[in-house]
């Protein structure tokens, strides 16, 4: 009887119990600019009864987990059954409108490949409520969603701002399914989402300002507490994170307590490198005693470009069509990393040297180039090589070939160290390339080998002035004392008439 009553307060807040609850990936212009990803059409997925909440209601996050994220919403609840209507249409059969908060894990997000069903889908992890506001009393276009962490605003935003607006979710959901009465929508959160930790606050409110009376939901009102861990791994899925889920979890990466982006090369070290040939990097590289820094195999697209960046790093296993059943399909690694790939980035990809399969063809290459990449290596081959090789994005790859993934490879996972045409590559390395090849930096030495290359190519292009005015390379290739007394009288000289 007692888990009948707790069962039915739920659900008080509502005019029944819900047959469907449906989310939205991402529907806001501001949280589309902060993810750096804006989709052209929307997407969903489904949140069970069982994660439905109260307000003042506990959320718990996991013993072990670190990223319970929140995300305050508008949620939409049908009043009247709808079934291929029209956008003109479809807020008629809209009944109420509530707060809503679309609670996460991101610990269990990755494996979830965009269903959400453990990350989204546990127990009192939808909260709504506590009041409804008629939908027939307001504007669709003019409701507005509010957050508060701990007391502090954190979300502020209109439906205004939403580029797949609530009309056009309910016409789209209604052209697949049948919704109805009491059914839930949760229409997509704003900027300002972020990670709420055991003690916190979080309160939610959707008003319409502009109506008559301001109707207002009310706050609704969540606990976050510390809850019960230790996963099974012999069962499912074990919670893991990486930077990139805390950076999406926290909002950015210094809400995360992360360092600046590494794709940020500072502007003199990345002009130093643009300017350095990488035969000279390679060579003082060696010098270090670094002589498994070359990706081997691999040429440009289109010659004469250099390429300067830091890795970010996929890596395909070779096909087995269980695990690409699994793993091939939907929002991959692969499209991951091609649809977060930051400025100055390079996507460096592990392809064991397998060149007969295409890893990546020109729709992503033209996504790479419009996130700002600054390159693509591939140690196998790409489909649609021509017109990758008019992207203006330097690509160096085995060369091309026609096939899909799914021929030889299976994409795997990404920002993890991976090998790249015989080289160990790890996220935040510095890629250099050029038509002699591309080169692996460690970034503590970059600055220092660009410095040493740079001299070097400076020593030998006055060794290369002498030797074309006729003198013989004995002795002054390498110099001699004698030839690097002169060079030596040579650079002060010079460094007196800049004097």
């Amino acid at each position: 009887m007692d888990n009948d009553v707790a069962g039915s307060a739920r659900f008080a807040a509502l005019p029944c119990v819900p047959g469907k609850i449906i989310a939205v990936h991402l529907s806001y212009g501001s949280r589309a600019a902060q993810r750096g990803r804006r989709p052209a059409a929307p997407s969903y997925f489904l949140k069970p009864g069982s994660s439905v909440a109260a307000s003042g209601a506990t959320v718990e996050r996991p013993a072990g987990t670190e990223l319970l994220a929140f995300e305050g919403e508008v949620a939409l609840i049908i009043g009247r059954t709808a079934r291929r209507v029209s956008r003109a249409d479809a807020w008629d059969h809209v009944g109420w409108v509530t707060a809503g908060n679309d609670w996460g894990l991101y610990d269990l997000r990755a494996n979830d490949k965009g269903s959400n069903v453990r990350n989204k889908g546990r127990d009192g992890y939808t909260p709504l409520g506590p009041a409804l506001i008629d939908a027939r009393t307001v504007d669709p276009s003019g409701l507005r969603v509010r957050t508060w962490l701990d007391g502090v605003l954190v979300q502020d935003d209109t439906t205004a701002g939403m580029f797949f607006t609530p009309e056009q979710l309910v016409a789209d959901l209604s052209q697949h399914l049948t919704l109805e009465p009491g059914d839930v929508i949760l229409t997509g959160t704003p900027a300002g989402s972020s990670v709420a930790l055991p003690g916190s606050t979080v309160e939610v409110e959707v008003d319409a300002p502009a109506a008559p009376d301001h109707p207002s939901s009310g706050r609704l009102v969540t606990h976050v507490v510390g809850g019960w861990g230790e996963f099974d791994p012999e069962l499912g899925s074990l919670p893991s994170v990486d930077d990139r889920q805390r950076e999406e979890a926290w909002g950015s990466r210094e809400t995360a307590g992360l360092s600046a982006s590494a794709s940020v090369l500072p502007p003199a070290l990345r002009a130093k490198l643009e300017r350095v040939p990488v035969a000279g990097l390679s060579q003082q590289l060696r010098l270090r005693g670094l002589d498994n820094v070359s990706i081997d195999g691999v040429r440009p697209t289109r010659p004469g470009r250099k390429l300067v960046g830091t890795a970010r790093t996929l890596r395909f296993v070779p096909n087995r069509e269980d695990l690409f059943r699994s793993h091939g399909g939907g929002y991959n690694a692969q499209k991951r990393i091609f649809d977060s790939v930051g400025e100055g980035e390079v996507i460096v990809i592990e392809a064991r040297g397998e060149c007969g399969s295409g890893t990546l063809g020109d729709v992503l290459a033209i996504r790479a180039k419009v996130r700002g990449a600054a390159g693509i290596v591939t140690d196998g081959g790409v489909r649609d090589y021509a017109t990758v090789s008019d992207v203006d994005l330097p690509v160096f790859s085995q060369g091309p070939h026609p096939a899909v993934l799914g021929r030889r490879h299976v994409p795997w996972d990404i920002d993890l160290t991976i090998a790249c045409g015989g080289a160990t590559v790890q996220p935040g390395d510095i890629i250099v390339g050029d038509d002699d090849g591309v080169v692996v930096i460690p970034p503590g030495l970059a600055d220092e080998v660009a410095e040493a290359a740079l001299t070097k190519e400076a020593e030998d292009a006055w060794v290369a002035e002498q030797v074309g005015a006729g003198y013989p390379v004995d002795g002054l290739f390498p110099m001699n004392a004698e030839w690097r007394a002169r060079y030596e009288a040579h650079l002060a000289a010079m460094t007196d008439q800049e004097g």
